[in-house]
């Protein structure tokens, strides 16, 4: 469990992390002191479902203030973005989101 770390940089564009995106969400969780989370995760095939989980993960940082999150081109869907949306909207100390959902097919 990362305890004490405060903020996350994590580049995993273009490896076709697929389902993986789930166990992200699952192990972002356990980061509980996080502030700052940059996600750069640009053509990985995520899809909705892995949209779904990597929002519920990023919903229980509870002191994450600042976000960039970069999901362009993982094909989420209106759903997924949706999903995505609601639970990043229950991050109450969030004063900074960068959120880039290009290419993904919501409409």
């Amino acid at each position: 469990m990362c305890v004490t770390l405060t903020s996350l940089n994590l580049n995993l564009s273009l490896n076709s992390i697929g389902n993986g995106a789930k166990y992200l969400g699952e192990e972002i969780t356990k980061c509980v002191t996080l502030f700052s989370l940059n996600l750069d995760l640009r053509s990985n095939c995520i899809g909705e479902n892995g949209a779904k989980y990597l929002g519920e993960g990023i919903a229980k940082c509870v002191t994450l203030t600042s976000l960039n999150l970069n999901l362009c081109g993982n094909s989420i869907g209106e759903n997924g973005a949706k999903y995505l949306v609601e639970e990043i909207a229950k991050c109450v100390t969030l004063t900074s989101l960068n959120l880039n959902l290009e290419d993904n097919s919501i409409g």
